[in-house]
């Protein structure tokens, strides 16, 4: 790769499941990875395991808790020391999957949607100076579930009745608003920054390869892995999505990247398409006011360029 190739791109979550394979798979490419993570013990062993794969990795830390934001503004303050002349890509991939009792973040937001969208709501905002001299790129996890949800439009992050996988798939709608949301806003400011949203599809651990400090090998049934291939991939597969989201040359700004298999739960990567709700505007904009209320954070779009 040549040095006008070689992408600094900053993935949240990287020490394990899907952050952790895009991670290792862009330091495989020849580019430089920051690792954001809240456990720096963590981050240490995905570094290590990366290294054992990858010579000569390229690859940095930033503690990063999504679910206080005062973390957000010191990961972000720590970045922009760390890389002084800009980054070329955030992979915005962390977060709470279907936690099983309510919690809260440091501020009080449900747990899910406060750390999966709030927090990088927050992060992404922060972040958008260290984006636009590069003219980077912002990728948003997004996921099939978003299909099964609404948000109330009084209230985004209105929870009512607790269920964890109802209020998943409601932070992940709420991520891909944001995404799609930012990429006509940059647009409209005319900035140089790009948004896109990507997802991995049906992505298990069990059909994943064993990174022994990151996800040993367990034993199951001999039936498991080839049964669960037909509908479904490994993390390793799955993050080739949000790879290319971040540095493949064909991408556009407001697209929607996710494997292009049956109902889009496996496959190689490909621009496929978000359900309706997904581009809603007029959601969106409730969406962005009440998390820039929440947050603190405001996106000053037309100062960026």
């Amino acid at each position: 790769m040549s040095a006008d190739d070689r992408r600094t791109v900053v993935v949240t979550g990287a020490s394990a499941g899907l952050g952790y394979h895009a991670a290792e798979q862009l330091a495989a490419a020849g580019h430089r990875v920051v690792l954001a993570t809240r456990d720096r013990e963590r981050a240490a062993a995905a570094a290590r395991s990366i290294r054992q794969r990858v010579d000569h990795a390229s690859l940095a830390h930033v503690h990063l808790d999504l679910a206080d934001l005062g973390s957000v503004g010191a990961a972000a303050d720590e970045l922009a020391a760390l890389e002084p002349a800009g980054i070329d890509a955030v992979v915005n991939n962390a977060g709470v999957v279907g936690a099983s009792t309510r919690g809260a973040t440091a501020q009080g937001t449900e747990l899910q949607i406060g750390t999966n969208h709030l927090g990088h709501f927050a992060w992404t905002g922060l972040l958008l100076p260290l984006l636009e001299p590069r003219a980077g790129r912002v990728v948003h996890l997004g996921s099939i579930a978003h299909r099964f949800v609404h948000l109330d439009p009084a209230d985004p992050f209105r929870v009512g009745r607790y269920s964890s996988h109802r209020q998943y798939a409601r932070s992940k709608l709420a991520v891909m608003l944001f995404g799609f949301e930012l990429g006509q806003r940059l647009a409209d400011a005319g900035s140089r920054v790009s948004s896109v949203v990507a997802h991995p599809g049906l992505s298990l651990d069990r059909l994943s390869p064993c990174r022994p400090e990151i996800a040993p090998s367990r034993a199951e049934p001999s039936w498991i892995g080839p049964a669960q291939r037909l509908v479904a991939q490994g993390k390793d597969i799955g993050a080739e999505s949000l790879v290319h989201a971040a540095v493949g040359a064909d991408v556009h700004s407001g697209e929607y990247w996710g494997p292009a298999g049956l109902m889009q739960l496996r496959g190689p990567a490909a621009v496929v398409a978000a359900e309706p709700r997904a581009h809603d505007r007029t959601a969106a904009a409730r969406l962005w006011v009440a998390s820039e209320g929440a947050s603190g954070v405001t996106f000053a779009l037309d100062a960026l360029v």
